[in-house]
């Protein structure tokens, strides 16, 4: 009887594993803009976005799991009629489970997964506003760019490219789109050249494909 609760409680220790790996795995693309931001290394931004094609499948998995966690944890259990001593008892000598193997821990795990998959809504908090601080008399020659980039894959991706934009001298306003997989940018040319506007783009590790005026 002891094996049999050792062996379960270890299958849903690794399901829950499993559920806690595929939902962060699920916003890795996402996290990674955010992480290259606060360590002030740009160019690691893109480094996940290759795995944005199996981001659906990797939030199925993670609700199939949580789900099937949830399904053990509250289904009826099997009444024992046995005079079984209470070194037997699943957990601990009261028959009280352990904390890992309690509802409130499973919560708690399904709050982290929810909050790793929804990551991609949210990550505009962790970027400030970029807003340029204009001397309409200083600007000598306005330029708009519009770049073809490909890499980008979500929210945080264009943010991203926007915020390391917004470091150029001249700059005036860049609006990222990972849905078209453009980047628009005004800025002053006579501050920076439009090599330094792409180079600015290419730093962040999403490279631009092509140009489109």
């Amino acid at each position: 009887m002891k094996n049999q609760n050792t062996n379960n409680n270890s299958k849903s220790n690794g399901l829950l594993g499993l559920g806690l790996l595929t939902a962060i795995t699920a916003s890795l693309c996402c996290i990674t803009p955010v992480l290259a931001l606060l360590a002030g290394t740009s160019g690691f931004a893109s480094t996940f976005s290759w795995m944005e094609p199996f981001r659906p499948y990797l939030i199925g998995i993670t609700i199939l799991v949580l789900g099937f966690a949830w399904y053990q944890q509250l289904k009826p259990k099997k009444e024992i009629d046995c005079n079984c001593e209470t070194d037997d008892l699943p957990d601990d000598k009261a028959g009280k489970p352990k904390f890992i193997h309690s509802k409130k821990f499973l919560g708690l795990i399904t709050i982290f997964s929810i909050i790793m998959l929804a990551f991609p809504y949210y990550t505009d908090i962790f970027y400030p506003e970029n807003k340029a601080k204009i001397e309409w008399n200083n600007i000598k020659s306005i330029n708009n760019l519009t770049l073809q980039v490909k890499g980008m894959t979500c929210e945080s991706c264009n943010l991203h490219v926007e915020h390391t934009l917004a470091q150029l001298p001249g700059y005036l306003n860049a609006k990222a789109d990972y849905k078209t997989g453009s980047v628009h940018v005004e800025f002053d040319a006579s501050k920076s050249s439009e090599k330094e506007v792409k180079d600015a783009v290419n730093s962040t590790g999403y490279k631009i494909i092509d140009k489109t005026n």
